[in-house]
């Protein structure tokens, strides 16, 4: 199958999971093609799309629901999962999804929406978010597990394989 890996990130780390999302898909036999959220010209072209973003001030990026907005249709009707990763810590905080999740989910028809744990290093944030940082006591550190970013994968290739084309 043709799919459609397109991942909001402010500095890397989210998008360091799409490519390992794009690469076991890849490993499954699909034909994947990662693109930005706001380098995306449609969808018609794919057989499923997987969405990811970071999670900013409690919200997925502007640019993963721009693009949502722009081809909420077109995503509907194909497979599409969403991921998204920004709690931090050990346990993991704040543990309630963010605001438009389950908005977003919807509108394209998300198919086992996912959270994963993020990451910050203070040593990329721009002053307004070292700030955020600050007043939220968000710890700093890279608290990704990319063995089960890759196991989602694999379940999101087992998904597309029984799919019909």
């Amino acid at each position: 199958m043709r799919v459609l890996v397109s991942v909001a990130s402010r500095h890397g780390a989210t998008a360091e999971m799409g490519e390992e999302i794009a690469l076991e898909l890849a490993r499954a036999g699909h034909d994947v093609h990662v693109v930005e959220p706001d380098e995306v010209e449609g969808v018609t072209d794919y057989d499923a799309v997987v969405l990811g973003s970071a999670v900013y001030a409690g919200r997925l990026a502007v640019a993963l629901r721009a693009l949502v907005e722009r081809f909420g249709g077109q995503l509907r009707a194909r497979p599409v999962w969403l991921f998204w990763s920004g709690p931090v810590g050990d346990p993991p905080l704040p543990i309630t999804p963010p605001d438009d999740v389950h908005v977003i989910a919807d509108a394209v028809g998300a198919l086992e929406p996912r959270c994963f744990v993020g990451r910050i290093d203070p040593g990329v944030l721009d002053l307004s978010e070292r700030a955020l940082v600050a007043l939220t006591q968000a710890p700093a550190g890279d608290f990704r597990d990319l063995d089960a970013v890759r196991a989602w994968a694999r379940t999101v290739a087992e998904n597309l394989t029984a799919q019909p084309v």
